[in-house]
């Protein structure tokens, strides 16, 4: 039950994650490089908030998994920030975590896993009724620059997820992962250029780092030890549900 509660409750982070990311670009019209910055910026210093009142001794940042996992962290952070240009949270997150779920599904194979039978069908279930709710009909589209950068983002989302599977220090690595990524996120916005950045944009991006990033991640890699690589794909389907639903209530978005 512990185990559930810490997954339902990182889903939900993940979800709000959209949700933020698309007030602060599209409505805020924050630039979203710069959105990135902030958000990778506000994680990290409440990750390390964190790791300086605790009592264990700090995690080792400069190894070669941390350096691998800032890596995928810096690219998933851009392209989903990117991609709200134009998306709607909903379909963001369906893209997201559709191409998430290819991706791990795809690494469960190819690592020889045992899958059953009945996991197969759920996850197409699953996966098939995400498309038809979330699709686009009618005059709607997919705008075709923001797919490209949201199944980038998912991409190296699923990287991340599979780099921390087997994880003893959940908090420490996140720390880590958000202190290298973000000078390579700040690179990129230096090298595009600083933006507009409206006072409501930084907020909603400190939010989105600090708390729906920066622990929602920490969460994740505290429950991702305890899940089958296939399941950790599988529960991610919910975000954009959860997302959707977020979008319509709080965002007008249409259903």
């Amino acid at each position: 039950m512990k185990l559930f509660a810490l997954v339902a409750l990182t889903m939900c982070a993940f979800a709000a994650n959209s949700v933020l990311n698309r007030i602060g670009v599209a409505l805020q019209g924050m630039d979203p490089l710069d959105f990135a910055t902030v958000r990778t910026a506000a994680g990290a210093a409440t990750l390390w908030l964190l790791i300086a009142l605790r009592k264990a001794p700090r995690p080792s940042v400069l190894t070669g998994k941390r350096v691998a996992g800032a890596a995928a962290l810096a690219v998933y952070m851009i392209g989903f920030s990117w991609a709200y240009i134009t998306l709607d949270a909903g379909l963001g997150a369906l893209i997201l975590f559709g191409v998430l779920q290819v991706v791990v599904f795809g690494w469960a194979v190819f690592e020889g896993n045992n899958i059953p039978l009945l996991r197969w069908i759920g996850a197409v279930i699953a996966l098939t009724g995400l498309c038809v709710l979330l699709w686009p009909s009618g005059e709607a589209a997919v705008p075709f620059g923001g797919a490209i950068s949201m199944t980038i983002a998912g991409v190296a989302w699923a990287a991340y997820t599979l780099l921390g599977r087997t994880e003893p220090d959940p908090l420490g690595a996140t720390a880590g992962n958000f202190l290298l990524c973000l000078p390579l996120v700040g690179a990129a916005m230096i090298w595009v250029g600083v933006g507009t950045m409206p006072l409501n944009g930084i907020i909603t991006a400190i939010i989105a780092g600090a708390i729906t990033s920066g622990v929602g991640y920490a969460m994740w890699y505290r429950a991702l030890p305890s899940l089958p690589t296939t399941i950790a794909g599988i529960a991610q389907l919910s975000v954009p549900v959860i997302a959707v639903t977020a979008g319509v209530v709080f965002l007008s978005e249409p259903l």
